[in-house]
């Protein structure tokens, strides 16, 4: 399984280029996709978002919160800020369900390197 971060997912519905388009595409003809739940409320939340686009969502696997993820998403967003670095809380989120899954996050652009830097986030 692999898991996917918005800025790819927007890309591919946009119908932009690229490796993680690619990736997000071949990983989906194989079933292998799950999506962060944090997501779809950045996904969805374009009102115009076709129809189509929102069923193909909807119908991926979530991942599940682990006991403690909150705390570990403190801890990591911590990590990262007080190296001074940026760590917005929708990619802590996301990035926080990759490490406690151990998978790979498909992503577009570098806002989650230093989550993979000093966090153990696994990035493709």
């Amino acid at each position: 399984m692999i898991a996917v971060d918005s800025s790819t997912v927007i890309a591919y519905i946009q119908g932009n280029s690229g490796p993680d388009v690619d990736l997000f595409e071949s990983a989906l003809d194989s079933n292998q996709i799950v999506l962060p739940p944090c997501v779809i409320p950045e996904v969805f939340c374009d009102l115009g978002l076709p129809s189509l686009h929102r069923a193909l969502l909807t119908a991926l696997p979530l991942l599940e919160l682990k006991e403690g993820f909150w705390q570990r998403a403190a801890q990591s967003r911590g990590q990262v800020l007080s190296r001074k670095l940026k760590a917005c809380l929708a990619d802590t989120l996301i990035a926080q369900c990759c490490i406690d899954h151990d998978l790979v996050l498909i992503q577009r652009d570098g806002d989650f390197r230093p989550f993979a830097q000093y966090c153990g986030l696994k990035l493709a």
